[in-house]
């Protein structure tokens, strides 16, 4: 809200001061009131759009929200399949195939963070892949995903291909490769296409919220409104309410001036703001899930064992 409260603060202040001038020409110069009645006539337009604002933006907010959604249950499925079907049907993975496998995973977690600074346009994978960058959009160099990407790995954001897309690559290749070995049968590979796809679909549609802005006509009209019916108000209150209309002026400016910031913070849902989709928590919090997931699997925990349902409850895995 930080950023949004000048944008609300001036125009009240600017309103309040207004309708305090009008207040004082009508006591001392003469009758500057009208009717009322043009009241109604204005609140309605100002409703309108203010109710279309905040639907858009809000809208905006949960299609984003949902799409982060999809692209975490996308990664989870994918993770699941990689790790339980990634070897022939009893015969153990060789060490490189195990570490393939846990590559591709660490992959999918990259995406996820890759997919979190593309969308604040962090393009930091030029410079150096997986280093965070601060809030300003300058590189911190601080290692923040740099460990689950390959080494040596050349991004190309700097000649318009995103580090998501370009991770794509290699997890497609790793079903592909998959499917030749004998790991996963033709109708499994192209489930997993679709989970991939399905997250790369996802991703273009959040890009879609973030770089498609409300028509500037109806935000500079919307203004226009605004500025329009908080200067009316004094003109109608001056005759029956006198110096209260001033007060009265600077809340209803302060509650519709609000309303439009409400709707500019979420225009833009994957920033920093307190208002934004937190994407930094949702990104650890998968994070931690898939890693949690993956060191089960390297010890070949239980949730990895073919006869786990096999056994009494509460005997040892053996």
């Amino acid at each position: 809200m930080t950023h949004t409260t000048p944008a609300i603060i001036i125009p009240v202040v600017l309103h309040a001061l207004f309708a305090a001038l009008i207040v004082l020409l009508d006591r001392y110069v003469g009758d500057l009131g009208i009717p009322t009645t043009i009241i109604p006539s204005l609140s309605i337009v100002v409703g309108l759009m203010l109710v279309f604002r905040n639907q858009t933006s809000y809208e905006r907010f949960w299609t984003g929200r949902n799409y982060i959604t999809q692209i975490g249950t996308s990664i989870r499925n994918l993770t699941r399949s990689f790790l339980c079907c990634s070897s022939k049907v009893g015969e153990a993975p060789s060490a490189a195939e195990k570490a393939e496998t846990e590559c591709v995973v660490r992959l999918l977690v990259a995406i996820l963070y890759s997919i979190k600074n593309h969308l604040r346009a962090e393009w930091g994978a030029a410079i150096r892949p997986g280093t965070a960058i601060s809030a300003n959009g300058t590189p911190s160099f601080t290692s923040e995903y740099s460990e689950l990407l390959p080494a040596g790995l050349k991004g190309y954001e700097e000649l318009g291909l995103g580090l998501p897309l370009e991770l794509t690559f290699f997890v497609e290749r790793y079903i592909q490769n998959g499917h030749d070995k004998g790991w996963f049968h033709a109708p499994q590979a192209s489930q997993m296409q679709v989970q991939l796809n399905a997250l790369v679909d996802a991703y273009g549609r959040m890009e879609t919220v973030k770089i498609t802005p409300l028509p500037i006509a109806h935000l500079i009209h919307q203004k226009q409104v605004l500025a329009l019916f908080g200067a009316v108000l004094p003109f109608a209150m001056v005759d029956e309410m006198g110096w209260f209309a001033v007060p009265l002026v600077t809340l209803i400016t302060f509650t519709l001036y609000g309303i439009e910031g409400i709707g500019s913070q979420l225009e833009d849902p994957f920033g920093y703001d307190r208002n934004d989709i937190k994407m930094d928590a949702i990104v650890e919090d998968s994070r931690q899930e898939i890693m949690v997931m993956l060191n089960e699997w390297r010890k070949g925990g239980e949730m990895f064992s073919s006869n786990a349902c096999d056994r009494p409850n509460g005997a040892p895995l053996v």
